[in-house]
């Protein structure tokens, strides 16, 4: 019954698996399908790469995209890991429960309303900026006027920072969800033996408490850039003129019909993630080995002590 049960269990698996990577694995075959029409096998050629490499509208925009998914989720791993932080270590304070809901609610919002409502809101900083440099430059403080320009003009149109700012706001919840996972189940006891040995607490977060949970903030910042990179609802809400994405340029071509330069674009894409992936994955290893002799050292220490 066990036997039949396993190779009940691999045949499903190999069936879902199968389900989930053949589309991707025919998206790169067809890549280099010397055919303009992406379901005729016309031979082998490198054709569409030199296309897309002459497209620079695609260029541009996967560029614009990798600048907005590096920065929103850089910033989304730093803000989400304190997050995190203090939903573990800190669980009594004034404000906890609506702190947390406010991390956990754009993980179930949907993405229209979350867009909808970044919009409303850069709209009425927009009107706000506008109003304030009015009525300073009205009242004789023109110089004044022209500081808060040049502070806050970012709001004045949207484009590349409304951009970063809407996704830093949802991508943090999932960075949150995971580094808070972490934090959860971080052996205290490392920390308190720091802390008896004399380290501050500022020096055992940064020497004891970060380098361990290190594997958490790079799958944190993988899942952030992924998410980013991928957007597409919020970002239209958000953008404007000039900073049109990949994925925009993407789906306003497939509506148009299916062009082979996407199936080179998505093979690159699938290219790079998976070496980041590998890189992320070998990384990560290294630093649990790290932190388990780590581990040990700190337990012989305490036992010689």
């Amino acid at each position: 019954m066990t036997h039949r049960l396993s190779w009940f269990i691999i045949f499903w698996l190999v069936v879902v698996f199968a389900f989930l990577y053949t589309p991707i694995i025919s998206v790169v075959i067809y890549s280099f399908n010397a055919s303009k029409l992406v379901t005729v096998w016309a031979g082998w050629s490198f054709k569409w790469y030199g296309e897309l490499a002459k497209d620079r509208q695609i260029i541009d925009a996967a560029l614009l995209s990798l600048q907005v998914a590096a920065i929103s989720s850089t910033l989304a791993t730093i803000l989400g890991t304190i997050a995190g932080y203090v939903l573990v270590r800190f669980p009594k304070f004034l404000g906890r429960t609506a702190f947390s809901g406010m991390v956990n609610a754009p993980l179930v919002m949907p993405e229209v309303i979350t867009g909808l409502s970044m919009l409303l809101l850069f709209i009425t900083m927009e009107n706000i900026f506008k109003w304030a440099v009015a009525g300073l430059a009205d009242s004789g403080m023109g110089a004044t006027s022209e500081v808060v320009r040049v502070l806050f003009g970012w709001v004045e149109g949207r484009g590349f920072i409304t951009v970063v700012i809407a996704h830093v706001t949802f991508t943090m919840s999932y960075i949150a969800v995971v580094m808070r996972s972490r934090f959860l189940v971080l052996d205290l006891s490392l920390e308190e033996a720091a802390q008896d040995l004399g380290a501050k607490p500022l020096k055992v977060f940064f020497v004891i408490t970060l380098p361990i949970v290190l594997p958490a903030i790079i799958s944190g910042w993988l899942l952030g850039f992924t998410i980013s990179l991928d957007d597409l609802v919020i970002t239209a809400f958000t953008n404007g003129p000039g900073t049109t994405t990949l994925p925009q340029v993407v789906f306003s071509k497939v509506r148009l019909g299916l062009d082979p330069k996407i199936n080179a674009l998505a093979t690159i894409i699938i290219a790079i993630v998976s070496i980041g992936v590998i890189i992320a994955t070998i990384q990560m290893r290294r630093a649990e080995k790290q932190r388990q002799r780590d581990e040990q050292m700190a337990i012989r220490a305490l036992a010689k002590a």
